[in-house]
C-alpha cells in the first residue's frame, strides 16, 4: 500500500473526515423536496423584498478532516498553513467512522483511488503526493539524458510530463473552487485570488461563469454538481426582484448567487445556509443578465446529452421555467426585428462598450437556446402556440442573421457602394447604412479568404468590430450556414497574430480608442484600450473555439491555440484577462486563479482528447429551416402585408 492511500485511510478510520449530505432533489412542481434536514423557509424581509430562502440547519463549528472552525458566514475556508481552500459544508451529519458512511443515494460515498487520490462524491482530492516527486525525477532524468547526448527523447517526456502536471493543478484548482449548499456542491466561486483584499462579487457563482465548469465535470462523468447547480437556480427564477418600484419578468434568471450562512432563528448556537442570488440589483450599473437563462438552457440539454439522465428536463417544473425564459423572450414589443432588443452589459460583456441594441453575442445564444428548448419541451396542448412561436422566430432569426450580419470583402465593397435614403419595400440599403461607416482599419484588416459576423446593427449604423463569442457561438449552434462558419474560421486563421498573439482569445476587435473609446464607454478606466472587454484577451474563449473548431473537424486550429496557452496560463496563476495588442501582460485589474479561465482550458483539453463529445453543445442546421431559409429567398421576404391571421396570434 503506498505512503498516500495508507494516509488516507487512516483519515477515514480514524473517523476525522466528515460526511457529506448530497440531497436528492426531487418535485412535481416548482418547489424542492429534500431528503435531509434542508428545509424550505421564508426568510426574513431584507429591502423591499422578501426573499423566500433555501435553507440548511447546521451548526456554527464546521469540522472538515482534522481542521475546526468556529462560526464562519460561508462556504469556504482557505487554511493558511497548506495554503489551500478547504471546503466547507453545513454539518447535517457527522461521519463517525467508516462503517457509519451510509453508501446510499442520500449520502456521499469516501473511497480511495489508484491507491493516490481521496474522493469525496467525486469532488474532492487530496494532493497527489506522487507529483512533486514524478517531476523531479524526470527532471534528473533529462538532465543525464543531455549529458549523455540523447536529449531529445528526454525533452519530449518532460514536456508532456510539464503538461500533465498543468492539468492535474487545473483540476485541483476548479475542485477548490467548489462551493457548497447543505454538503451538497451546487457550482464554482468566480475567483479564489489570495492576492485580492477586495473581493467585490467574485466569491459568488455566476450562471455564465459556470457555464465552462460545468462542462469540465460533465465530461469528467461527475454529474451531481451541474445536477445541482441547474435544480437550485430554477428555483431562484420564481423569486420576486424588485428595484425602484418595479419588477422584470418572471422568467429572468438571476447573474449570480451567493450562499450565506446566518444564524438559525431561536437558536443563537445553530446556523442556516441561505441562497441569495443578484439579479442585477447590486451589480454594477444595474443591469438584468439576459444570458443567463439562455445559458442555463443550453447547460440543461447539454447535462441530459451527457449524462443521459433526461428525467431533470422532463420535470414538471423544469419545463416550467423553460417556458417562462422562452416566454420572456418572445415577447411581442415594438422591434420590427427577429433579435433580441437588449441594453449595453447584459452579456459577458457587462460593462458599458456600445453593444446596446442587438448584440451578435445575444442573438447567437438566443438562437442556440431555442434550439435545445425546442429539443426538451414535452408534447402538450399547451405547448402549442409556444412551439409555433419559437419555430416562426427560429425561421426569421437565422434569416436576419445570415443576410445582414455577413459580412466578407464581397460584402464590404456592396456596403461601400450603398446608395442612402432610400424609400421602398424594395429598398438595398434596408437599414439606411452610410457608406463613410467602413472604416478605414476594416479595409486593411478583411482578408480576402474568410468573414464574419458583424457585431450589432440598428436603424443607419452597422458594427464593423469582430466580437469573439458571437461568432465562435453562431458557428456552434448553426446560426451562421456552413460556408460561413469554415470563413469565420479561415478569418481566425488569417488574423492569428491579431486575435491570439502570445494568448487567446481577444473578446472583440480593434479596441475602441482615443475620442471614440471617451464617447462611448464613458472614459471607463477599467476598459481602457486593449484591456478588459475593450479588446483584452480572454483564455476562457479557448473551450468555445474548441467547440467550433471540433464542429467543423478543423481541431488543429483549437489544438493550436492550447498550446500557446498552456506556455503561460499556469505561469501566470490562470488570470482573469490579458492586455496589450499581443497580450503580453496579465490584465492590470485581473483577478488570479479565475475558474472560468481553469475550466476553460480543461474543456478546450477534454473536447481534443474526444471531439466526438462537442456534440452535447452543438446544434446541427435544421433541414426545416434550411428549407423555409430558401423559401424566404425565393419570395422575396422583403415585403409582406395585409390582415394577420387569428392562427398566426401568440399571446403571452
Amino acid at each position: 500500500m503506498s505512503m498516500g492511500t495508507s494516509e488516507a485511510v487512516r483519515h477515514v478510520l480514524s473517523g476525522v473526515v466528515p460526511q457529506f449530505l448530497t440531497s436528492d432533489l426531487f418535485s412535481s412542481n416548482l418547489d424542492l423536496v429534500f431528503y435531509s434536514r434542508c428545509h424550505i423557509k421564508t426568510g426574513k424581509k431584507r429591502g423591499p423584498r422578501y426573499l423566500r430562502s433555501l435553507k440548511c440547519s447546521s451548526m456554527s463549528g464546521c469540522q472538515l478532516g482534522s481542521y475546526r472552525c468556529e462560526g464562519l458566514g460561508g462556504g469556504l475556508y482557505r487554511d493558511t498553513t497548506i495554503d489551500r481552500l478547504k471546503l466547507l459544508s453545513c454539518k447535517c451529519q457527522q461521519a463517525e467512522s467508516v462503517g457509519g458512511v451510509d453508501t446510499g443515494e442520500g449520502n456521499a460515498v469516501w473511497f480511495v483511488d489508484n491507491s493516490k487520490k481521496l474522493n469525496l462524491n467525486g469532488s474532492i482530492n487530496s494532493q497527489n503526493i506522487m507529483e512533486f516527486e514524478d517531476v523531479e525525477q524526470l527532471k534528473r532524468e533529462n538532465e543525464v539524458l543531455m549529458s549523455s547526448g540523447k536529449a531529445g527523447t528526454g525533452t519530449s517526456t518532460f514536456a508532456a510530463a510539464s503538461v500533465d502536471s498543468i492539468d492535474e493543478e487545473a483540476w485541483e484548482l476548479l475542485r477548490a473552487s467548489m462551493v457548497y449548499y447543505c454538503g451538497s456542491p451546487v457550482g464554482t466561486i468566480a475567483a479564489n485570488d489570495p492576492t485580492c483584499t477586495n473581493v467585490l462579487n467574485y466569491d459568488q457563482v455566476f450562471i455564465r461563469d459556470f457555464i465552462p465548469s460545468g462542462i469540465a465535470f460533465l465530461l469528467k462523468g461527475e454529474y451531481d454538481i451541474v445536477r445541482n447547480f441547474i435544480l437550485h437556480t430554477l428555483q431562484l427564477q420564481s423569486w420576486e426582484k424588485t428595484m425602484d418600484c418595479h419588477s422584470p419578468g418572471q422568467g429572468l434568471m438571476p447573474a449570480s448567487f451567493k450562499v450565506r450562512t446566518v444564524p438559525l432563528d431561536g437558536d443563537d448556537l445553530a446556523t442556516e445556509e441561505v441562497l441569495d442570488p443578484d439579479f442585477g440589483e447590486a451589480a454594477i450599473g444595474r443591469v438584468a443578465p439576459v444570458d443567463s437563462g439562455l445559458w442555463w438552457i443550453i447547460l440543461l440539454r447539454a447535462y441530459g446529452k451527457c449524462s443521459g439522465d433526461l428525467s431533470v428536463q422532463e420535470r414538471v417544473d423544469v419545463q416550467t421555467g423553460i417556458k417562462m425564459i422562452l416566454r420572456l423572450c418572445l415577447a411581442d414589443g415594438f422591434d420590427m426585428f427577429p433579435t433580441l432588443l437588449v441594453t449595453d452589459g447584459s452579456c459577458m460583456i457587462d460593462r458599458r462598450m456600445g453593444i446596446h441594441g442587438h448584440p451578435l453575442e445575444i442573438q447567437a445564444l438566443f438562437y442556440s437556446a431555442l434550439l435545445c428548448a425546442r429539443e426538451m419541451l414535452t408534447p402538450e396542448d399547451g405547448s402549442a402556440d409556444l412551439l409555433r412561436a419559437l419555430n416562426n422566430r427560429l425561421v426569421a432569426l437565422s434569416f436576419h442573421i445570415r443576410e445582414y450580419y455577413w459580412i466578407d470583402m464581397r460584402k464590404l465593397n456592396e456596403i461601400y457602394r450603398y446608395k442612402t435614403e432610400e424609400y421602398s419595400y424594395d429598398a438595398i440599403n434596408k437599414f439606411n447604412i452610410y457608406p463613410d461607416q467602413v472604416s478605414p482599419w476594416l479595409v486593411e484588416w478583411m482578408p480576402n479568404r474568410g468573414g464574419y459576423l458583424i457585431g450589432n446593427l440598428q436603424p443607419a449604423h452597422m458594427d464593423f468590430r469582430f466580437f469573439s463569442l458571437g461568432n465562435l457561438w453562431a458557428v456552434v449552434s448553426g446560426l451562421a450556414t456552413t460556408a460561413q462558419s469554415h470563413a469565420i474560421l479561415d478569418l481566425i486563421e488569417a488574423k492569428w497574430a491579431d486575435l491570439v498573439a502570445e494568448m487567446p482569445f481577444k473578446i472583440c476587435y480593434p479596441a475602441l480608442e482615443g475620442q471614440e473609446w471617451q464617447i462611448i464607454t464613458g472614459c471607463d478606466p477599467k476598459n481602457t484600450p486593449w484591456s478588459y472587454h475593450n479588446s483584452g484577451s480572454w483564455p476562457t474563449l479557448l473551450w468555445q473555439l474548441t467547440v467550433a473548431c471540433m464542429k467543423m473537424n478543423r481541431p488543429e486550429i483549437a489544438a493550436k491555440a492550447v498550446s500557446v496557452a498552456e506556455k503561460r496560463l499556469s505561469r501566470d496563476k490562470w488570470p482573469e484577462y490579458y492586455d496589450t495588442k499581443k497580450a503580453r501582460f496579465i490584465g492590470k485589474q485581473s483577478r488570479l486563479f479565475q475558474t472560468w479561465s481553469i475550466a476553460g482550458y480543461l474543456v478546450a483539453k477534454l473536447l481534443l482528447a474526444d471531439p466526438n463529445t462537442a456534440k452535447i453543445l452543438t446544434t446541427e442546421e435544421d433541414s426545416e429551416l434550411v428549407n423555409a431559409f430558401s423559401c424566404m429567398i425565393t419570395a422575396n421576404p422583403r415585403r409582406k402585408r395585409g390582415p394577420k391571421s387569428p392562427k398566426q396570434t401568440y399571446i403571452v
